[in-house]
């Protein structure tokens, strides 16, 4: 049984945004790692350890861009190169068909028929079929949109989008917006940093993967101040990963508390720790974005 404790929080005053690094081994490692140590994990991770593998390659086949400042969110998502990746999504439909959940699989085979909606007949694929499925992701800011394949839009422009962002002047010291100052998108994640004696909050953003500052006591969705609304939720299972949550709108995400495990990789954590998102959903919480694997 997974016992939960609602936690009081402490202010925190925001100051500069944490420098981005990218780091796809340590990623995949950690997968491993948290596969053995939660059996209830152990089928998903091993998918996603595919699917970071896949994205490895991509993000090392990324040609560097020259460095510049990029103004908005919709300029930096028109710098991404959907030529590039239409090429490289025969690959992972194979991968996702080989490796992948059987209903992602099947989606993939629907899509590399050409069946990209569900009411639509199958047909031959064509590249300027799939352009446009990749490009209603782009379109969407933040992929969280009913669209299903977008699952598939993420994979291969997220590697794009984490190689640009490391390379970009986007955002300034100081910024603490609730989404991502690069290209948009919402929060995945919250992770706790250590500093002093404490910890200080960021967010990571759900697509370019960029970490920036945000006050400890305010919720990202509807900013909510009063820190009786804003509860954080523990179960002794994960003791590093939390359920932060907002009682005004009923919005949560999950942090990822690095002075609890310095080894702590928080997009990996946050899927390993699927419970948490079965308990928040139970007690009436909606999640601010699935996360890649689709919770």
């Amino acid at each position: 049984m997974i016992w939960f404790v609602r936690h009081e929080r402490n202010p925190g005053v925001p100051t500069v945004p944490a420098m981005k690094k990218i780091d796809w081994d340590k990623r995949i490692q950690r997968a491993v790692e948290l596969g053995e140590r939660y059996p209830s994990a152990a089928e998903i991770l091993a998918f996603y350890r595919h699917i970071l593998d896949f994205q490895k390659t991509l993000y090392a086949n990324v040609p560097s861009p020259a460095p510049t400042t990029v103004h908005s969110e919709s300029g930096f998502r028109e710098r991404l190169d959907l030529d590039i990746a239409v090429q490289q999504l025969p690959a992972l439909l194979s991968l996702v068909q080989r490796t992948g959940p059987p209903k992602l699989a099947q989606e993939a085979a629907e899509i590399g028929a050409g069946k990209l909606h569900p009411f639509s007949p199958p047909c031959h694929a064509s590249s300027e079929q799939q352009r446009e499925m990749l490009r209603s992701f782009l379109l969407s800011t933040d992929g969280n949109g009913p669209e299903s394949n977008h699952f598939f839009a993420r994979v291969l422009l997220q590697p794009q989008a984490e190689h640009l962002a490391a390379t970009q002047n986007a955002q300034s010291p100081g910024f603490s917006g609730s989404v991502c100052p690069v290209c948009g998108a919402r929060p995945q994640v919250a992770v706790l940093r250590p500093e002093g004696d404490g910890g200080k909050r960021f967010l990571v953003c759900s697509f370019c993967v960029t970490e920036w500052e945000f006050r400890r006591i305010l919720c990202p969705v509807c900013g909510e101040q009063d820190h009786q609304k804003l509860p954080r939720y523990s179960a002794e299972d994960f003791a590093a990963v939390r359920v932060e949550a907002c009682d005004s709108c009923k919005y949560y995400l999950k942090s990822v508390d690095m002075t609890v495990d310095g080894l702590a990789v928080p997009l990996v954590d946050e899927i390993a720790t699927a419970p948490l998102d079965l308990w928040a959903a139970a007690q009436g919480f909606n999640k601010v974005i699935p996360n890649l694997m689709g919770f």
